[in-house]
């Protein structure tokens, strides 16, 4: 497996499939359909077929087929399964009012609902939801996954999601999927490094009340095997951030421009505090020193857009995202690709919009999407660590982009491996990086 896998928008697709056999593709779709059905709902005699017009219909039908001609009965109430082939990859907007009507009664149902190539009613290239959409159990996507399966809020309307081969051969796409693999660009330490050549993080932040948010982000990056984490605070924070965090060296916030000179990465706002001169702090920081820089939490805060030249991360969750761009929180989740872009436009730098369908954006790149199946990672203190985790890679020196998609996957597979299904902390995660790291 590669580390960055394609993902598919319809148009994409579109070109994939150009010059194949059109009859030959559907075959194979149908059969895929049919087979998957049978694995997944062995008995499953009962099936409901809704089918569209166009090829996405077509694919339907040839599975009901093949499924009738092994003994299942194709019905109208009360199915055992059904399967949605009304709309696939080509809708845009909302659907027509007949095809809602018939979303809505699929949704109605009891029954489990597989998904031909893409849920109805889900955008394929974008993951919005203009209008009403199928909740599939399991989706059958023919080739690769595609873009409206993975982002949200498509994503949560895909169920399991299985890849059909159709005799395609990959094709290169815009956006890509992050897997573990990515975790391999991340250098490790070496018998010639020191605590500062192997990364040196400085953290700012941890103001009274908030100390912990630094202090996670301090232990994150040194379990991401950065090798010197210094933490510059409030005074009266000082003494809090001495019992949370050993082994990291402690600095009044006033000397944070010194505490800088030995860093080769910054992670800012973690508890800063959102007052004016925190704010201007922030813009100092940024524009001052030419350390690559994790902006985070109250770094965000009422940010506007800067001038500098060394890589920048901004890490912001829907909410501040939506703030930074003058919309809702509910604009940004219904529109995430849209939002993530429209913040790289205005920024200039990397951003890394949190969710479970976590996407890093950068000028003049197309989207890396990193899927998180870790529900556990919906606790206080998660951002915090995804914060000091990303700092640590960049202060080994990677890329930013890759430092953030590589950091999102981290987090994932550490919370993966803590092994709690129930309770997770972001101290959990943190405990389980190394292990992460090593991809135990």
């Amino acid at each position: 497996m590669a580390e960055l896998e394609p993902l598919y928008t319809a148009e994409e697709m579109r070109a994939a499939e150009a010059d194949h056999d059109v009859d030959a593709m559907m075959q194979r779709a149908g059969a895929a359909v049919a087979e998957e059905l049978m694995r997944r709902f062995p008995d499953a005699r009962r099936i409901a077929l809704y089918a569209g017009d166009g090829a996405n219909g077509g694919d339907g039908r040839i599975a009901a087929d093949i499924l009738e001609a092994q003994g299942r009965e194709l019905v109208d109430d009360r199915p055992h399964v059904v399967i949605d082939s009304l709309l696939g990859t080509g809708l845009k907007g909302s659907p027509r009012d007949e095809a809602s009507r018939l979303i809505d009664e699929i949704n109605a149902g009891d029954a489990p609902v597989l998904a031909v190539d893409i849920p109805s009613g889900v955008n394929a290239s974008t993951g919005e939801v203009a209008g009403v959409a199928v909740q599939a159990d399991v989706t059958v996507t023919m080739h690769g996954p595609k873009v409206g399966l993975a982002v949200a809020p498509g994503r949560f309307h895909a169920g399991e999601v299985a890849v059909a081969d159709i005799g395609l051969e990959p094709a290169e796409t815009e956006h890509r999927l992050v897997t573990e693999e990515i975790l391999d660009r991340v250098p490790a330490k070496t018998g010639r490094d020191t605590k500062y050549t192997s990364g040196s993080v400085l953290v700012a932040g941890g103001s009274r009340g908030t100390t912990g948010a630094a202090a996670l982000a301090a232990r994150a990056a040194f379990r991401a095997d950065a090798g010197y984490v210094a933490i510059a605070a409030p005074a009266d924070s000082l003494p809090v951030l001495e019992t949370l965090v050993l082994e990291a060296v402690k600095r009044p916030l006033d000397q944070v421009f010194e505490a800088s000179e030995r860093a080769t990465a910054l992670a800012i706002g973690l508890g800063l505090g959102r007052g004016e001169e925190a704010r201007a702090l922030v813009r100092r920081l940024l524009t001052e020193t030419d350390v690559p820089a994790v902006v985070d939490a109250d770094a965000l805060f009422e940010l506007e857009p800067f001038e500098r030249q060394a890589p920048t991360v901004l890490t912001p969750h829907s909410g501040e995202l939506g703030r930074l761009l003058g919309e809702e929180s509910s604009w940004v989740d219904a529109h995430r690709l849209e939002a993530l872009r429209r913040a790289v436009e205005r920024f200039g730098c990397v951003v890394l919009l949190k969710g479970a369908d976590t996407l890093v954006g950068a000028p003049g790149e197309g989207v890396l999407v990193r899927e998180t199946n870790t529900p556990g990672l919906a606790t206080a203190g998660s951002g915090d660590v995804l914060t000091g985790i990303v700092a640590a890679f960049l202060s080994k020196g990677l890329d930013a982009r890759l430092a953030a998609a590589a950091a999102a996957a981290a987090q994932a597979l550490a919370a993966s491996l803590a092994g709690k299904t129930r309770g997770l902390v972001a101290s959990d995660v943190i405990e389980a990086m190394p292990s992460a790291l090593a991809r135990d």
